[in-house]
């Protein structure tokens, strides 16, 4: 193994030991873990956080075992968890962490550092329940709330896309069009403690895929600079414009790099969105995360009733697809959304972009808010979105948003 004094930046030698392809029956903490070893990152910040916890627990493994010679950080919070890494990738060393719920609410203020400064970390999020109440399970009101700190988010519906997104992430964000941090939500429990079988690559096969982390600018005590000083009105504007031309680069690439990962290892995610049963389909239901599976078995049942039903998987929440919404959802009558988080008093994020994304089109498009606080989503959850789009299509809507298996709310 190298030794640790090695210059980051450099693309030097790897940091891991060969690791053959394999299939595994894994959580997907264990997945998000295992992946940022085949991508052979150089810095870990590690602060513990149900249920992300195993993330970094496993990959301390990995470096104890001697696996890699990653520098492994033990911080005091999840504050200084962001702090080290943005200290480390602006360093040139391609850099990791993760998190979940409150422990991202108080990351906060350094996430618009770490998008400002143009620094490519990837984050795993397992997404949890915010306080109060407190609680532990899946819902999305942990990330959403981020959508505006200039970091690419986007959700997992296995724990074989979580293994495979954060490879793909960092070669989305280390793009020189891109450079902007990612972070990638697996649902809490539902994916972070259950397993399912996943193929692994091998690392030479990542590594074919992943080239090293070239920076563009490195803090280098022998080339002293400074990096997001203290900056007067007359620069700042053009500073954010940057950062959203940033995001919006990033729609190209992410389509470029999916493209590209599926041609070699046989897996395709379709960059921002994935559509199923859309050609013909008079309503449509959009829906984010673990839900999307259920969702599919319900388009399948339904078609074979003979119900024009379609379903898309919204993969990326930043950058917003909202250009390939708009030409997806053309020729359905009914739209809905599915929410595993809520904006108090309007309705889901996702609901509100995807409203966004289709002005001018005259049709309902109805929110569906389920699963918060990690209550399960069943089938006939499913069903009952679907058939509610039905009875709108049909001039029955009764309602705009619809709390799905809600006490006390009327659906």
């Amino acid at each position: 193994m190298p030794d640790k004094g090695h210059k980051y930046g450099e693309g030097g030698e790897s940091m891991i030991q060969k690791l053959e392809a394999k299939k595994m029956v894994i959580t997907g903490d264990h997945a998000a873990a295992y992946a940022a070893l085949l991508a052979d990152v150089e810095v870990v910040a590690a602060y513990p956080i149900t249920p992300q916890t195993l993330i970094v627990e496993d990959f301390a493994t990995f470096v104890d075992d001697g696996i890699t010679d990653a520098e492994f950080i033990m911080v005091e919070s999840e504050h200084s968890a962001m702090s080290a890494v943005i200290g480390s990738e602006a360093a040139g060393a391609r850099s990791f962490t993760a998190t979940s719920s409150q422990g991202l609410a108080l990351m906060h203020e350094m996430l618009p550092i770490a998008s400002g400064l143009h620094l490519p970390i990837v984050m795993p999020v397992v997404n949890r329940t915010v306080a109060a109440p407190i609680g532990i399970w899946c819902e999305y009101n942990d990330m959403m709330p981020q959508r505006d700190t200039g970091w690419m988010q986007m959700y997992s519906e296995d724990n074989q896309e979580v293994l495979d997104m954060v490879i793909m992430g960092y070669k989305i964000a280390e793009n020189h069009d891109v450079l902007l941090p990612i972070m990638m939500g697996l649902d809490a429990f539902i994916l972070s403690h259950t397993v399912e079988p996943v193929e692994a690559p091998s690392s030479d096969e990542v590594a074919d895929f992943l080239p090293p982390y070239k920076p563009i600018a490195v803090l280098d005590p022998d080339n002293p600079m400074a990096i997001g000083t203290f900056t007067p009105p007359e620069y700042i504007q053009e500073l954010r414009y940057q950062t959203h031309r940033c995001m919006k680069n990033a729609r190209k690439v992410i389509y470029d790099v999916t493209k590209e990962f599926a041609s070699k290892f046989g897996r395709n995610y379709h960059g921002l969105i994935e559509e199923y049963e859309t050609d013909d389909a008079e309503v449509i239901l959009i829906t984010m995360g673990t839900v999307t599976g259920t969702a599919r078995d319900v388009v399948d049942a339904y078609r074979k009733q003979g119900k024009k039903v379609g379903l898309i998987k919204l993969r990326f929440f930043r950058p917003f697809p909202a250009e390939e919404l708009r030409k997806a959802l053309q020729n359905a009558e009914v739209i809905g959304v599915f929410d595993r988080a809520v904006s108090y008093g309007v309705g889901g994020p996702a609901w509100i972009d995807v409203k966004s994304a289709l002005y001018g089109f005259d049709k309902p498009v109805l929110n569906f808010l389920a699963g918060i606080g990690g209550r399960d989503i069943v089938r006939g959850d499913v069903e009952k979105m679907f058939d509610i789009m039905l009875d709108a299509k049909n001039g029955k809507a009764k309602k705009e948003i619809v709390w799905i298996n809600t006490r006390g709310v009327e659906e």
